[in-house]
């Protein structure tokens, strides 16, 4: 006890009571609470990083709805993709397939 009182005269005997008080409640706000400013930064980083793939996927979806619905409906896209995507062939075709 006697050493906190030790503390307090050499260096904080100069300051008001009050601004004592204020700097203590705005350390304990923004480094020592739950919410504090370091957790906060790391929250809202998680939100944009997760919006980024929230929108990625977004239009990743849109993309495949509209490979699904040209597939629907026309049928040398889908031959087209059946053949580059499963490599199937006519019965009198033969297939190369070339590696790059």
């Amino acid at each position: 006890m006697s050493q906190l009182i030790e503390f307090y005269k050499k260096y904080l005997a100069g300051l008001n009571k009050y601004w004592l008080v204020t700097i203590l409640f705005l350390a304990i706000t923004f480094f020592i609470g739950d919410s504090n400013l370091y957790n906060r930064y790391k929250y809202d980083e998680k939100i944009r990083t997760l919006e980024n793939e929230i929108n990625r996927y977004k239009k990743e979806i849109e993309r495949n709805r509209k490979k699904i619905q040209e597939l629907q409906t026309d049928k040398v896209g889908l031959e087209q993709f059946a053949r580059e995507e499963y490599l199937m062939k006519k019965e009198d075709e033969d297939l190369f397939i070339v590696e790059e």
